[in-house]
């Protein structure tokens, strides 16, 4: 019985998670901006990864496998968003129109 609602629930967060990856990349396509295409990529990466990575583990059941998806999870959750501000970083600092698309914050 338990296996089965493991097994259910794990399903649901993998599909959630495709669904998640899939509306990312459609959000990819259809903002024009890089900083409105950057939110929805970083988005779609924390939720996403947290969902399929959580799917994965209720799946397979607790075990190694499952305790290296555990560090991969983290490792992703710790790294994607430093990577999305280092590019919004660089968009502001090398685009000189960058007013006209957005408000920034001098420092």
């Amino acid at each position: 019985m338990i296996e089965h609602l493991a097994t259910g629930a794990g399903l649901a967060f993998f599909l959630f998670g495709l669904f998640v990856f899939f509306s990312a990349v459609l959000g990819l396509f259809r903002f024009d901006y890089v900083l409105n295409r950057m939110h929805a990529a970083a988005v779609g990466d924390s939720l996403g990864i947290f969902c399929v990575l959580i799917g994965l583990m209720l799946l397979h059941g607790w075990s190694l496998s499952a305790a290296k998806t555990l560090l991969i999870f983290v490792f992703l959750w710790l790294t994607s968003p430093v990577a999305s501000h280092l590019v919004a970083e660089m968009e502001v600092a090398t685009v000189p129109d960058i007013h006209k698309e957005c408000e920034v914050e001098e420092r």
